[in-house]
């Protein structure tokens, strides 16, 4: 407790520093970090970039000594340098807050509202066309609105944090008989007969920022680990996961990827949920491709040393790459909110044999905005009139189709490949300001 309360000390004494630069580099802004290192540092230093949907391009991270630096290259969604004073002010405020640097923040990628305001359902179970429809019916029924919500599929698996108000007074549901009904029917909905592993049903008080909740909620669920599916997915549509040993010193992290965007958060996410410690790396994206590199070591110092743990990591990996991986046609909802909008627009979906692979549920001001990734009932791409006869129902102008063009058959997505080379940490500081 002492050395704990000590580090904590330390780390007050020494808050983090924030300098950015648009000089450094022709085509990104540069942002450095420095601080006093402790477990989860580079992940809350990447969920705030994340946050604001910033990409990073290049990154370079050194955590060695119990200090931090790390530098990033970072762009907006158009490709552009970050210009606005006041979103450049907002990251080095947000980063440098000792508020915001010692208390995971309750923001979401998705909407950002007060916890005390709705209430947080988690939901695991088996994967299986319609379900967003039937769990969004059961919610409608017992007066529940939706506000806001994410749902993950993968490997059969299937996650969601989903927020709801009651809808007669627009606040949180806390009457525990009502919230025991709305569990037991959820829990009817996701439960399966077709595996043996059992669907969940919670209520959550957890501050943890949503998407980090959702890779917790499917490692928990174990989704890395299921062979049936991997096995019949292509070698082509998955990423590469190496891991390389160094001595007694480190264990290196290699992975190449499709490049998308939150790749990096995903990543470091789940090292660091996995109690590993990231003490160099780098990231660079050259799309359509990203590689990433990491030095690591698990958090009682050692490095991996056996291959059932090597494998473990490789799964994990692989699973926290895959979950996000935006396959199937992309659809994007903009309309008036009202009280069971979301279970018509997915029992729209289902009744047209579309199935649900991941989606992004958000209310603002009055409006629903909405994104579907969805597929056949097959996995396969679907077909443009099937599409255009959804809009027709929904309505052209609420519905559209993002991306129609890099939607392709689910498990046969292609990767570029590229010459292996291997590098050092050296060699990356050197270079790390050159232009592409």
């Amino acid at each position: 407790m002492d050395d704990d309360e000590y580090a904590k000390l330390i780390r007050r004494m020494n808050p983090p520093r924030v300098v950015i630069d648009n000089n450094a580099s022709q085509d990104a802004t540069v942002i450095q970090v420095d601080s006093v290192n402790k477990h989860g540092t580079l992940l809350e230093v990447v969920q705030v970039l994340t946050d604001m949907n910033l990409v990073i391009k290049k990154a370079y991270i050194s955590s060695d000594g119990g200090w931090f630096m790390d530098v990033f290259k970072v762009i907006d969604q158009d490709g552009n340098k970050i210009t606005d004073t006041q979103v450049l002010d907002y990251i080095q405020r947000r980063i440098e807050s000792n508020a915001g640097w010692f208390i995971p923040p309750l923001s979401s990628s998705v909407g950002v509202m007060l916890s005390e305001e709705y209430t947080t359902i988690e939901l695991a179970g088996t994967d299986r066309p319609g379900l967003l429809s039937e769990v969004s019916a059961v919610l409608t029924g017992l007066h529940c609105n939706v506000v806001s919500a994410e749902i993950w599929t993968h490997n059969t698996r299937a996650a969601a944090v989903i927020h709801v108000t009651d809808n007669s007074t627009n606040s949180a549901i806390t009457d525990p008989i009502r919230l025991s009904t709305i569990k037991e029917l959820l829990c009817n909905v996701v439960r399966t007969n077709g595996g043996s592993r059992a669907a969940k049903t919670v209520f959550s008080c957890s501050d943890t920022h949503r998407e980090r909740r959702l890779h917790q909620i499917m490692f928990d669920d174990r989704d890395y680990d299921y062979e049936g599916v991997k096995r019949a997915r292509t070698s082509a549509s998955r990423p590469t996961v190496t891991l390389t040993n160094i001595e007694k010193d480190y264990t290196v992290v290699t992975m190449r990827s499709k490049d998308r965007p939150k790749l990096v958060f995903d990543v470091v996410c789940t090292l660091t949920d996995m109690q590993y410690v990231v003490f160099h790396g780098m990231v660079s994206t050259e799309p359509p491709e990203a590689y990433q590199e990491f030095y690591i070591r698990h958090v009682d110092g050692l490095p991996i040393n056996s291959e059932a743990e090597q494998e473990r990591v490789i799964q994990c990996l692989e699973a926290a790459i895959e979950r996000r991986a935006s396959e199937g046609l992309e659809l994007e909802l903009s309309a008036e909110d009202r009280v069971g909008l979301l279970s018509d627009i997915t029992r729209t979906f289902r009744e047209n044999s579309l199935t649900i692979v991941r989606a992004e549920i958000s209310t603002r001001d009055g409006k629903a905005r909405d994104t579907f990734y969805v597929t056949d009932v097959t996995g396969n791409a679907v077909e443009s009139k099937i599409v255009e006869s959804i809009r027709q129902q929904i309505g052209v102008s609420k519905l559209k189709v993002k991306n129609s063009e890099e939607c392709s058959v689910l498990g046969t997505s292609r990767r570029s490949s590229r010459a292996s080379q291997e590098t050092t940490v050296g060699y990356l500081l050197n270079n790390f300001f050159k232009a592409n």
